[in-house]
């Protein structure tokens, strides 16, 4: 008697346990797809795009220059 008892309360414990975790990831996903939240994605995205853009074209602003100068530095050497 009490060993069915015992299986009893440990299915009934499992199953309103992974329910109740079934329900909260179902909550998350729907939320995560609303239109407000993937407008929010999209900008954000957006916008860390044009910050990474922005510093890839200083970066290479920046070689462009530090090389230029190694060349002419190299030129000089040549004429002398």
């Amino acid at each position: 008697m009490f060993k069915r008892l015992f299986w009893l309360s440990v299915g009934l414990a499992g199953g309103f346990g992974s329910s109740f975790w079934l329900m909260r990831t179902v909550r998350r996903t729907v939320e995560r797809f609303t239109p407000h939240r993937l407008t929010q994605n999209a900008v954000s995205g957006a916008r860390t795009v044009g910050t990474e853009l922005k510093a890839a074209r200083d970066e290479g602003r920046a070689a462009m220059r530090q090389r230029e100068a190694e060349l002419r530095a190299g030129v000089e050497r040549r004429t002398r």
